[in-house]
């Protein structure tokens, strides 16, 4: 079809349903508190109804009647009375229902016009972005999926609730967790960072930060792999590491096999039957990875949602935020402003997919600067946003120490919590096999007091 065909196409419309919609609310104007969560009225195709409608909702507004007169006089005080039709026509509309018992249906067809002329709209402008000859095909791509990544509108819908009305939920849920029918959250695979997240609930984000070859990217990937073996589906968008180096990682961890033999393929009899027994395991995994390099908001939103659609996705692990492209429209700005649109997407996503997202940071040089090599979160790089949008900031650092079995020891700083206490807890990493645990051969005696979180570390 050529545009010029695509846009001949009468849009989608229903004067029907505008006329009953309009009817019903001149004859009963409390009706409008069943709609409003519905449309507007630039949901209404014909110009003379949108009139009408905002006539209708100012009066009501106002705490004024909206009938045949009040409506008229109204629009004509604007001069809009002809524009709307007349009184005849105000008259017709009041008319053209008996009551207004069905209005909410009436809503609801008028919505799915006004849905179906703004996707026939997206389109028209996807056909124009398509043979922009000025745009790169990726900048163009990004502005296709982002018209057709827009909040779904069904959350418009969603009201105010009464606190009294949500008790009742609140207490059978903490009933539940008190009995154990239910956990607090997906684990981590660490219970004494489990003790201090409650898990990984869905609308959050939590961010881990370190500077490079900390660790980050094993944690975050082990953690994703706990959360997948317990049956809650993940996806890892990898933009540093292609998926050929992350899938050694994943067979190291699970058959404890030396990555560095593993890498070049050098393994023994022993050493290839736990090999084989890892790869069987990861094939039962709902683990997904993506390791598409600067991938943009926009791609990370379509393809999480692709993902929760299709493999009910909970948690979401980006690897890592400065390797995010900015969007088109933030080509120009500083690179803080980028940053800050990722993040605050990203925490949006959480909340409309109900999934956890798991962002890694880098750090900025201040820590090495720093005595004791302890990060704070003034140290996150390129931007404060990073801080504010997340729930949860993890904070790595190399403590120097080694546990008895030669494991490195890792300080993970809860910086920040929202819902929960902040605190530190050690990890030992065997970066051979690539495996996380708990250790308590922490460097420094147990009995020291917690430092502060401030720039003086």
């Amino acid at each position: 079809m050529h545009d010029d065909d695509l846009m001949a196409v009468l849009p989608p419309h229903s004067i029907e349903a505008e006329s009953s919609l309009l009817g019903a609310l001149l004859l009963d104007n409390t009706s409008i508190d069943r709609v409003v969560d519905l449309v507007s009225a630039a949901d209404l195709y014909r110009f003379e109804h949108r009139t009408t409608f905002e006539a209708v909702i100012e009066l009501i507004d106002a705490g004024k009647p909206a009938d045949v007169v009040t409506v008229f006089e109204h629009l004509q005080a604007r001069g809009k009375a002809d524009e709307a039709g007349g009184l005849v026509y105000l008259n017709a509309l009041a008319q053209y229902v008996p009551s207004a018992a069905n209005i909410r249906r009436y809503a609801e067809i008028v919505r799915d016009r006004a849905d179906r002329r703004a996707l026939l709209a997206n389109v028209h402008r996807a056909h124009e972005l398509a043979g922009d000859g000025e745009l790169t095909y990726p900048a163009a791509l990004a502005e296709v999926q982002a018209l057709f990544d827009a909040p779904d509108r069904d959350a418009k819908v969603r009201e105010a609730t009464a606190v009294g009305d949500l008790v009742d939920s609140l207490v059978v849920r903490i009933n539940d967790l008190a009995h154990g029918l239910i956990a607090p959250g997906i684990s981590t695979g660490f219970e004494a960072l489990d003790r201090f997240l409650g898990g990984l609930k869905p609308g959050r984000q939590i961010v881990i930060a370190a500077r490079p070859s900390v660790g980050k990217t094993s944690l975050a990937t082990a953690i994703a792999m706990a959360a997948a073996k317990a049956g809650h589906p993940a996806a890892v968008f990898s933009m540093e590491m292609p998926t050929a180096d992350l899938m050694e990682r994943l067979v190291a961890c699970l058959g404890r096999v030396s990555l560095a033999q593993l890498s070049i393929g050098r393994l023994n009899a022993e050493e290839w039957s736990r090999l084989t027994e890892a790869a069987e395991a990861l094939r039962t995994l709902p683990l997904h990875i993506d390791d598409t390099p600067a991938l943009g908001l926009a791609d990370l939103r379509s393809r999480a949602r692709r993902l929760k659609r299709q493999c009910g996705v909970q948690l979401l692990v980006l690897d890592y935020l400065q390797l995010a492209a900015p969007s088109t429209r933030r080509q120009d700005a500083g690179r803080h402003h980028q940053i800050e649109e990722l993040s605050r997407g990203l925490k949006v996503l959480a909340k409309q997919l109900g999934l956890t997202t798991v962002v890694l940071s880098q750090l900025n040089r201040e820590v090495e600067k720093r005595t004791s090599g302890r990060p704070v979160l003034a140290d996150l790089k390129e931007s404060g946003a990073i801080e504010e949008d997340a729930d949860v900031v993890i904070l790595l650092s190399d403590t120097g120490a080694t546990t008895s079995a030669g494991h490195k020891v890792i300080r993970a700083d809860v910086a920040k919590n929202r819902s929960g206490p902040k605190g530190e807890l050690f990890l030992a990493f065997d970066g051979e096999h690539q495996r996380w645990s708990e250790t308590r051969e922490v460097p420094v005696p147990s009995t020291q007091k917690p430092r502060p979180y401030t720039n003086d570390l």
